[in-house]
């Protein structure tokens, strides 16, 4: 049987096949990131939260919808208004949060979880949690420490 990795896009060999040369860090963000989208899809379903998709996820990464007014979460999401609108719609069908008068400005609205949204919020956690354990298992907690302390440090400049 062939070696799974050996198809990769990322061995050094695949790379020199390719004409857009190896990836940049992009690519290497990217994967890792849809890895996690996957898992925390996956725990959620498992969990009972078979409605939700990969869409939605999009509403819920961190810092997450509570307390925010749509227009910042739109710019925050850099997706349209439009488009989250949609998708807060959908959401709060499901139950998941629900739009409620800003007490600050009446005029506007701000977005609340509900017990479900909250709940739904805490698999996401567990579920990025356990997949963290696992990397850093397999990269040794020093390295992984390490990859995460780069990523926050990346993060200040974004």
């Amino acid at each position: 049987m062939a070696d799974p990795s050996s198809s990769s896009p990322f061995t050094k060999a695949a790379s020199q096949e390719l004409p857009v040369g190896p990836p940049l860090i992009g690519a290497l963000l990217r994967i890792p990131w849809e890895a996690v989208q996957r898992h925390m899809l996956q725990r959620l379903h498992q969990h009972g939260f078979t409605d939700l998709d990969a869409a939605h996820l999009h509403v819920f990464q961190y810092p997450g919808p509570h307390g925010a007014r749509p227009s910042q979460l739109a710019a925050q999401l850099r997706i349209s208004k439009q488009a989250l609108n949609y998708l807060l719609g959908q959401l709060e069908h499901l139950d998941y949060l629900n739009r409620q008068p800003d007490p600050d400005d009446l005029r506007s609205k701000r977005v609340v979880l509900t017990p479900r949204g909250q709940a739904a919020v805490g698999v996401i956690r567990e579920a990025v949690g356990d997949l963290e354990a696992d990397w850093a298992q397999r990269l040794g907690p020093s390295r992984f420490a390490q990859l995460r302390s780069l990523l926050l440090e990346i993060n200040q400049y974004t």
